[in-house]
């Protein structure tokens, strides 16, 4: 499908609030083949982002986001308000107004070159996912994968994209260099209520079946069931259905937690739930009446459903990075055993709450699921 294309200069006045002001705004393309998204092609002054609260004697806490926004479209994303730094709204802005970085790949690489680049595992699917759609046309993930493997770089994959699939052999190549640790976001297993609540992504089947791809080329690929959400997917029959699908997939490890609603992913939430399940409104309104989390008492409960049901399927429950909250990279294993035969013990820091099912720790203020 052949893209068109509309410079716009900096403070064009047809933008789009906050869009104008970008210095490093190319184009804003639309096609048919995505009607009613646009794509904002910009320069990136800069790749990896260093999550704030990570500091450790343990190497984490780099990110790297190729994508703001996602069409995607998962109603309850908790990246939806990061929209809202280019005034753009959490809601339809976020599905359907997408920045891509388009040399993206080109600026990792020249600071993964840098004499003071330590080599820390970098995570990618920490905001929005890597592998949406817009993805197929760009081809920003091969570039930014063989700049993580050249100069050494330990790295993760969290994602709900099958394009996944194209880059399995770029991927078991890398492998053979650093630790690559890859996750697939599969949270609804019911297809009528999946195409509901997110709307834009593959099918459970087919991100099962790049799960099996995945790990017949000889990678790791964990399974995030999140968010689990009170009164929809966390029946025993739905969870069971769910677990029975990722151990047929050839996964060994399963991360869950319960929803989250931030503050303004919230009410776009609820606006969702009163079309769809109008009489679940009034008890979710109750369930996070006091915050963003489920109460204590719903995630205890929700532990004591899963621990058994994990084990009757011989899955094992997953670890997250402790401050991206994506899988964990075998890296962070390694850094954690030298540490030891040092006799050095890691400096502890925040468990990312969003791999808990109960609170752990200090809560982060900066979620990186979905």
């Amino acid at each position: 499908m052949r893209w068109s294309g509309q410079a716009m200069a900096t403070e064009s006045d047809s933008a789009l609030p906050g869009l104008a002001k970008l210095s490093n705004l190319v184009a804003s393309v639309t096609t048919p083949e995505f009607a009613g998204v646009t794509f904002h092609e910009i320069l990136a002054k800069s790749a990896l982002n260093r999550v704030p609260g990570g500091d450790s004697a343990l190497p984490f806490g780099w990110t790297v986001n190729p994508y703001r926004g996602c069409s995607h479209a998962c109603v309850y994303c908790f990246a939806r308000p990061t929209h809202e730094y280019l005034d753009l709204d959490g809601g339809d802005d976020f599905d359907r107004q997408i920045v891509v970085k388009v040399n993206v790949a080109e600026v990792l690489a020249r600071e993964l070159a840098r004499p003071s680049w330590q080599r820390h595992p970098v995570a990618l699917g920490t905001n929005t996912d890597p592998y949406q759609r817009a993805e197929g046309r760009y081809r920003l993930m091969p570039g930014i994968i063989a700049a993580l493997a050249d100069s050494g770089t330990p790295f993760s994959i969290l994602t709900k994209g099958t394009l996944l699939r194209r880059d399995l052999p770029l991927l078991a190549e890398a492998a053979e260099h650093v630790p690559v640790d890859i996750a697939m976001s599969v949270a609804v297993h019911d297809d009528e209520l999946q195409q509901s609540i997110e709307p834009g992504t593959p099918t459970t089947a087919a991100r099962l079946a790049t799960v099996r791809a995945a790990t017949d080329a000889g990678l790791r690929c964990s399974v995030f069931m999140m968010p689990v959400l009170p009164y929809l997917t966390d029946t025993r029959e739905h969870l069971t259905t769910a677990l029975e699908a990722v151990r047929d997939s050839g996964a060994t490890t399963v991360l869950y937690s319960a929803l989250h609603l931030k503050p303004g992913v919230k009410e776009w939430f609820f606006a969702w739930l009163e079309r769809e399940h109008p009489e679940l409104l009034p008890k979710y309104r109750e369930l996070y009446a006091h915050g963003t989390y489920a109460p204590t008492g719903y995630r205890r409960w929700l532990a004591g459903r899963m621990r058994p049901l994990l084990a009757q399927h011989g899955l094992q429950r997953g670890e997250a990075d402790p401050s991206t909250g994506t899988t964990r990279s075998r890296a962070l294993d390694d850094a954690e055993q030298s540490l030891r035969l040092m006799n050095l013990t890691p400096t502890s820091a925040p468990r990312s709450l969003l791999a808990e099912e109960l609170p752990g720790g200090a809560r982060s203020e900066h979620p990186r699921l979905f």
